[in-house]
């Protein structure tokens, strides 16, 4: 199956040629055709499988055929809930749209709002934004929502988690009620399933593998740790694998700025991207590390979904996420377009609820593989795939041995 038999036009399958790309995902070979014919779109894909490009391409090949430009306006509007995601998509939208007259352009805070505005004053085909970025300018009225005609909603479960719920409901109720809308993500929790239902009218739903699982080709293994322990076994791990390039999620800022520090103090060039940094020194880090700059890249999860790195080998989880969702995502910024990886998660026995609600969003048990020398102090209790945490039955007291010697002297008395 090629491009062009999905009914992309040439220019756009010509482009995606130069680019590598010959033959479409599954999720592209489904969601492609139904966007063309103007229908909703409901699709769930394993992360790395090609959802960017499965509403990218015809959203683009629709707006190349026909309208126009209006001032302060947007025709296609693409909602992510991350800068690196709304970034990540952008690129991939200018790469896709290569020759053809469109203006495009990516909105998110961090940044002057004022290039933003001035760029929007002459409108936009497609604008790719985050949705508290397009609240300032909507409500500076620097954007008019009421032209748009297509709403694309990626890694809507994000934005939820992310606490963008009112947001997202402020810009809804600002959109035109006949439009298309396609919801896109590697996950749908029942939250996100009831928005698909609320928006969408008779949806294509497109669900090219299980709900929520993560990809085949990633190698996965928990190694049991005491908490305070965990820097150092990473160390560890990293100098034991000779792993080239990681990227390691830890649970706080301050955590990912101390592991920074250690690696450094080791002469190990490390890099990290989390929510108190600007947003140029967030992109800049990302740059440095996708060019080999630096071999670890240390995040939250503001970077577990919106980092496509090729050939990424090794996903550490220093700290299991909140929310089980994210190790998905983390997962699979590794193994992305049919390539293998690794995902390693140092666990400590506080995070064994977390531990048990990732087997069974995935519905598999993690192996577990002890490190020598790194035996928690802190058991962390077994899991399984069900959700549930398996306690191990008490070992029975031993009588005392006093006791033992007084049922002896009875018996002897008898």
């Amino acid at each position: 199956m090629s491009f062009s038999s999905l009914g992309l036009i040439d220019q756009i399958a010509g482009t995606l040629a130069t680019l590598g790309y010959s033959t479409p995902t599954p999720v592209q070979s489904q969601a492609i055709p139904a966007v063309l014919a103007g229908r909703d779109v409901m699709a769930a894909a394993q992360t790395g499988t090609g959802k960017t490009a499965g509403f990218a391409l015809p959203l683009i090949q629709r707006l190349a055929m026909k309208g126009q430009l209006s001032p302060n306006a947007a025709r296609a509007l693409v909602l992510v809930p991350t800068r690196e995601l709304a970034e990540q998509v952008h690129e991939s939208v200018k790469a896709y749209s290569a020759g053809l007259p469109l203006r495009t352009m990516v909105a998110y805070g961090g940044v002057s709002i004022n290039p933003q505005m001035m760029h929007l004053r002459k409108g936009v085909d497609l604008l790719v934004a985050t949705p508290g970025r397009l609240l300032d300018l909507e409500r500076q009225n620097a954007l008019k929502l009421n032209g748009v005609t297509m709403l694309v909603l990626d890694e809507a479960d994000r934005m939820l988690d992310l606490g963008f719920s009112r947001e997202l409901d402020q810009i809804l109720a600002a959109l035109p009620k006949t439009r298309q809308t396609l919801l896109f993500s590697a996950t749908f929790s029942d939250p996100i399933r009831a928005l698909g239902n609320r928006l969408l009218r008779d949806p294509v739903r497109i669900e090219t593998a299980p709900r929520n699982t993560t990809v085949k080709a990633i190698k996965q293994w928990v190694v049991p740790v005491d908490k305070k322990r965990k820097p150092e076994l990473f160390l560890h791990l990293l100098k034991q694998h000779g792993w080239g390039q990681v990227l390691a999620f830890v649970k706080t800022r301050r955590g990912v700025d101390e592991l920074v520090e250690l690696l450094a103090a080791k002469r190990i060039d490390a890099d990290s991207i989390h929510g108190d940094k600007p947003q140029p020194a967030r992109l800049r880090a990302l740059e440095r590390f996708k060019a080999g700059e630096v071999r670890i890249l240390v995040a939250t999860d503001v970077a577990a979904r919106g980092l496509d790195i090729d050939d990424l080998p090794v996903v550490v989880n220093v700290d299991l996420p909140i929310v089980a969702e994210d190790y998905v995502h983390r997962t699979g910024r590794t193994g992305r377009a049919g390539a293998s990886g690794e995902a390693v998660s140092l666990v400590c026995a506080d995070e064994v609820n977390q531990l048990a609600a990732i087997e069974q969003l995935t519905g598999q048990t993690l192996q577990r593989v002890e490190e020598p020398g790194f035996a928690p102090d802190h058991r962390v209790p077994e899991t399984n795939a069900s959700g549930q945490v398996v306690k191990k039955p008490k070992k029975p007291k031993k009588p005392k041995g006093d006791a033992k010697v007084v049922s002896e002297d009875v018996r002897f008395r008898r």
